[in-house]
């Protein structure tokens, strides 16, 4: 109990802590920006979430399973999202893959307008780190992509897509390198989700 992250005074001299509790109080602007969208439209938070993440990915990731994992909740959850978003004419289902029994989601023309009205619910975060020095922001960019990465490494979460899990990924000394664009990478062309990632085998680290 007394080293725990959320003990105020065991706060005070561990960094990791309040590092933590910082990333948690992020974590519920999101939450609050999100809301209020959400009951503007008469939609929930994770069917919203949904029909951006279908707006940006390719179809192959616009299916229940994926979204399941990509969300990190059940597989009946995104069913029922799926469901009230197909009753409100939100998405359309394609079954035009080679399992009948599967379909990719796609969003009709009023799952985009909405999506275009709703998609700039992080906007005041991304206004205050606009204040913040190029530097500092680049130093910030590089521990979450190396924490994102490390995080689905140790199976905490499950879907990442950054350049370090990636198999055109390569590190020589300080140097980080794309193989696919065969360009070095600088830590601002670091990709935390990528169109073009693919897992690289579990034998290699950053």
């Amino acid at each position: 109990m007394k080293k725990s992250v959320f003990n105020i005074e065991f706060q005070q001299s561990n960094i990791t802590s309040k590092i933590v509790v910082g990333l948690e109080r992020i974590s519920e602007v999101f939450k609050v920006l999100l809301w209020e969208h959400a009951k503007v439209i008469g939609l929930s938070p994770i069917q919203i979430q949904i029909l951006i993440f279908i707006a940006y990915h390719k179809s192959e990731l616009c299916n229940v399973s994926h979204l399941a994992k990509e969300f990190n909740i059940t597989k009946p959850t995104v069913s029922d999202a799926i469901r009230v978003l197909d009753k409100k004419k939100f998405i359309v289902k394609d079954y035009s893959s080679s399992d009948s029994r599967s379909y990719s989601i796609l969003l009709s023309n009023l799952g985009k307008r909405t999506v275009s009205e709703t998609e700039n619910f992080a906007n005041p975060i991304g206004a205050q780190l606009e204040n913040i020095e190029i530097a500092d922001l680049e130093n910030v960019f590089s521990t979450l992509s190396k924490l994102i990465y490390q995080l689905n490494r140790n199976g905490i979460l499950t879907v990442q897509r950054t350049c370090y899990g990636c198999k055109f990924y390569d590190k020589s000394q300080n140097t980080d390198y794309c193989n696919l664009l065969e360009k070095e990478l600088l830590a601002y062309d670091i990709q935390l989700d990528c169109p073009e990632y693919e897992e690289k085998s579990a034998s290699k680290n950053v």
